[in-house]
């Protein structure tokens, strides 16, 4: 008897799922895998596509379509999404962006233009890459993020989020999207029919959270049968969007917006020497305090996944995914 592979399915956005998928796609003889992805981003080059073209934003679900492709991530991402094309000076002039755009951008952005179907430019992208998985955007409607601050102000689109130039003391309230678009049908699927629904690591609000906004999503999760995991990592960006600083408070304020409780959530407990901690400093990192352990709560997994230079790495990190995978149903 044939066994039936499992269903992993993550939720995001940014850089963060990326690094999830490029793990999870080492699970493949024995796992599914699909990715959901926000589709909120409005800054750089990536916002200037979305304006210019009035389609949805192509930067975060490139980053996860080019982790699922089983070819090298780090050289796809500098190809595809870092270098930036500066010679084509009509498009860099009438986008107005602080950058060129990828290629990526480019490809999904002109390809959506000539089909007039952004889902068919990411499977023209997917099949040129051979990925391992489909992403999913989690709306095909446009939307912006918004968030209520503590004293009540309103903050309006992601960019100003992830970057925000009001008072830090200020904490973010509650996320929502407007106007409150419905999810993607094909995205509700994959969720309901997911064995184990990853999300992170990354921006709490304008990457996690923010997959999960559109109508539909909260009650996809609370039907799915699905393990509910966290990767929580161990940073935040130093001056980025002003949420959590504790491990106890990433869970919490992330359980806001779920139907149910996590069920594991997955903390990286390296301790950084030197070089690593320089790294950290450069990209203005902040490390993540965990006020909680494993022994107060039994969800924890605290393993070391640091790549030996710093940051996540995504190979440590697919071995704790294939001990996690035989909680999964």
């Amino acid at each position: 008897m044939l066994q039936t592979k499992k269903r992993i399915v993550v939720m995001g956005g940014g850089n963060g799922s990326a690094v999830t998928l490029n793990a999870v796609k080492q699970l493949t003889d024995t796992c599914d895998i699909s990715a959901v992805i926000s589709m909120l981003d409005s800054g750089y080059s990536t916002g200037a596509i979305r304006k210019f073209f009035d389609m949805l934003p192509p930067g975060d679900i490139l980053r996860a379509i080019l982790a699922m492709s089983p070819y090298n991530f780090q050289i796809l991402k500098k190809i595809f999404y870092k270098n930036r094309i500066s010679t084509l000076k009509k498009l860099n002039g009438d986008l107005n962006a602080s950058r060129g755009p990828s290629l990526g951008n480019v490809f999904i952005a002109l390809t959506t233009q000539y089909e007039g179907d952004f889902v068919r430019a990411i499977r023209s992208l997917e099949e040129v890459l051979e990925t391992v998985g489909h992403a999913y955007p989690s709306t095909l409607k446009q939307a912006d993020l918004i968030v209520e601050l503590s004293n009540g102000d309103i903050i309006r689109g992601e960019t100003h989020i992830d970057e925000p130039t009001y008072d830090r003391n200020l904490r973010i309230k509650k996320a929502y999207v407007e106007p409150y678009v419905e999810a993607y049908p094909d995205a509700l699927d994959q969720i309901k029919q997911a064995s184990c629904i990853v999300f992170g690591p990354g921006d709490l609000y304008t990457s996690i959270v923010a997959s999960l906004l559109p109508q539909g999503i909260q009650e996809a999760i609370k039907q799915s049968p699905a393990k509910l995991v966290y990767v929580v990592g161990n940073a935040y960006h130093t001056h980025g969007e002003t949420g959590p600083t504790t491990l106890s408070e990433f869970i919490s304020e992330l359980e806001l917006y779920l139907p149910r409780p996590l069920d594991y959530i997955l903390f990286n407990n390296a301790q950084l020497n030197k070089n690593q901690l320089a790294l950290y400093a450069r990209r203005e990192w902040s490390l993540i305090e965990q006020d909680i352990t494993p022994d107060i709560d039994k969800r924890i997994i605290a393993g070391d996944y640091e790549r030996s230079s710093g940051g996540l790495c995504s190979d440590k990190l697919a071995r704790m995914f294939k001990k996690l995978s035989t909680k999964c149903n």
